[in-house]
């Protein structure tokens, strides 16, 4: 298994920023957990404008001085909010997966019950995607963990019975790219979702390709 394959099966662990952050604590998991809700709640009110770090730490209960030390900034909180969001999504797929025949089909169907999903906060899906958007290296361990949790999400839904190929994994980013892609263009009104849909389909063929080059 290649090393870039190894990472995508790890699981997102809960620290605070910082890639050599130790685990959190029953209590401070659950005060990050606060943290993120509320961040959640702000945003599907009123999207990126509406989560201040002010009115974040008073709706989860926490000082100000601590929620910086969680999240250094709106953009490190909002992107770790697209994480705990994916990581639930992730959840519920697993829970109920795409019923598909093909490994194309099943993917497509998975990717789009998941844009159904931000399409259902669209204010909150804005603002998870613009602090993606806006993210500097500073944020690249939590963009970093978004990339794998979709990742992981494309894989599973693909159905593997062994680890993915270097042709399978470039697939994968192509895939991921485009669902970004095309997030960001109907967030912004240029796109229908009829052509998200399109999109998404057209892109998932390349998985019967690497399947195709494989055999």
């Amino acid at each position: 298994m290649t090393a870039e394959a190894k990472a995508v099966t790890r699981p997102a662990t809960a620290t605070m920023t910082g890639p050599a952050s130790p685990p959190l604590t029953e209590r401070q998991e659950a005060r990050r957990r606060r943290i993120l809700h509320a961040s959640a709640q702000l945003a599907s009110r009123g999207g990126f404008d509406a989560v201040q770090m002010r009115e974040v730490a008073e709706l989860s209960q926490v000082a100000l001085g601590t929620l910086y030390r969680y999240f250094p900034s709106k953009v490190h909180l909002l992107v770790a909010t697209m994480q705990d969001q994916l990581q639930h999504m992730h959840s519920t797929l697993r829970k109920r997966p795409p019923a598909g025949e093909e490994p194309a089909e099943r993917v497509a169907e998975t990717l789009m019950r998941a844009f159904r999903a931000l399409q259902r906060e669209p204010h909150l899906a804005d603002a998870m995607v613009r602090a993606l958007t806006f993210a500097d290296r500073s944020v690249s361990p939590e963009v970093d963990t978004v990339s794998r949790l979709t990742t992981a999400i494309i894989l599973d839904a693909m159905g593997l019975e062994a680890p993915p190929t270097a042709e399978q994994l470039s697939a994968v980013r192509v895939i991921e790219h485009t669902w970004h892609s095309a997030l960001i263009t109907w967030l912004s009104g240029r796109a229908s979702i009829a052509q998200v849909k399109i999109d998404i389909e057209t892109v998932c063929r390349l998985i019967d390709l690497t399947a195709a080059e494989k055999a």
